[in-house]
This record gives C-alpha cells, sequence and structure tokens, in this order.
C-alpha cells in the first residue's frame, strides 16, 4: 500500500490517494478541492480509482468529490449523519447521490484490493469517521498532530469528541495517523504528548 498526500483548497486539507500498488488501483479520501490537481496524478501514475471516502461532511473535505465521481465511476462512500439533508450543520453541504453509499461505525469496505474498517469518531461534526487500513489510521478533522478538530461549529460536541479520541486512543498497537490538515503523526506519540487526547483517556 502507498499514501500520496495532496493538500488542496485554502485550507490545505489533505486529501489521500491509497494505492494497491500490484493492480495501480487507489481509493481517494477526502478530496476537498482541486480536482485537476488529483485527477492529474493518478492519470500520471495510471491509476484506477475504485471508491472515493470521506471522513466527514464539511466543505473543505467534499469540494471535489462529484467531479472525481463523474470522471472515474468510484462509488462514494460518507455517513449519512453528514448529510446535507439530515444535518443541522450548514457547513455540511454535501448530499450523496443515487450511487453514493452511506457507512456507519463497524462497517468494513473493500475496494481497489484494500479493506477500510470504518470507526465512528463524532464530536467534531455527528457523522465523523476515522478509516483504519493496515497500519495507517484517516482520522479527518477529528485527531490532529497535537490537537483536535474544532466542535464550536452547529452539530459540534465537545463530549462526543472526547470519548472518539479514547476510542482511537485504545485501538491496540500503533498507527500512522494521517489526519485532514498539517502533518501526519503515529498514534503512539498523540497518546504519549497530544493534550485532548491524554484528557480524554483520563476521561
Amino acid at each position: 500500500m502507498l499514501i500520496k498526500t495532496i493538500p488542496v483548497g485554502q485550507l490545505e486539507t489533505n486529501c489521500y490517494v491509497v494505492i494497491n500498488e500490484a493492480s495501480l488501483e487507489c481509493v481517494v479520501i477526502d478530496p476537498g478541492d482541486e480536482s485537476n490537481t488529483i485527477l492529474d496524478y493518478m492519470e500520471s501514475n495510471h491509476l484506477r480509482c475504485r471508491a472515493i471516502l470521506l471522513t466527514h461532511g464539511h466543505y473543505d473535505h467534499v469540494g471535489a468529490v462529484d467531479t472525481i465521481a463523474e470522471e472515474t465511476g468510484a462509488v462514494v462512500y460518507m455517513n449519512e449523519r453528514d448529510d446535507y439533508r439530515h444535518a443541522v450543520d450548514t457547513h455540511l453541504p454535501y448530499t450523496l447521490k443515487e450511487n453514493g453509499r452511506s457507512y456507519d461505525d463497524g462497517d468494513t469496505i473493500e475496494a481497489a484490493g484494500l479493506r477500510f474498517d470504518v470507526i465512528g469518531t463524532p464530536g467534531h461534526t455527528p457523522g465523523g469517521v476515522t478509516l483504519r487500513c493496515e497500519d495507517a489510521l484517516f482520522t479527518g478533522d477529528t485527531l490532529f498532530k497535537g490537537s483536535c478538530g474544532r466542535t464550536d461549529l452547529p452539530g459540534g460536541d465537545m463530549q462526543q469528541e472526547l470519548a472518539s479520541l479514547r476510542k482511537i486512543c485504545e485501538l491496540p498497537g500503533d498507527y500512522e495517523v494521517y489526519p485532514g490538515h498539517m502533518d501526519s503523526s503515529t498514534l503512539e506519540r498523540e497518546r504519549s504528548f497530544n493534550y485532548y487526547c491524554r484528557a480524554a483517556m483520563r476521561s
């Protein structure tokens, strides 16, 4: 498995292209903007996108979804609690189309020869999820290096956020952590040094 990070948009959202090097199939996580940049990367590396997975529905994570889905035929997955039709947060603009699918805690998505376990991690948004694939955690805006996602927007909930951080930190073993913004980290580092994770584990 190869992971390519492509920061996109004014907020430099981390879009991840997760690649099965044997088949040159891939999964795109959180294509928030700059669809041409993401599509050009896939085309230049001869990649075939099989699925688009969203960690949550905020505009800076979904802006390029429909363009990439239309160009590649990839299936889009998102937790329906962040679907605009159900959301109380006006910062959640995206609605799953007819061929889109909702996923939730405990689900498993198999695409491009890769397995993604869906871990429900609300708090930043009601439908936030973390995606686990092999030794990688794609945490969206739930967990950042040294910090966590804001909870002051409509639908945010600090107690849920802390519960989600505790849920992530209680996963056995160590993982590479790929957040929605800024640098990657490791779960062991966040358990040890992240104030919010330490507070969550004490609560």
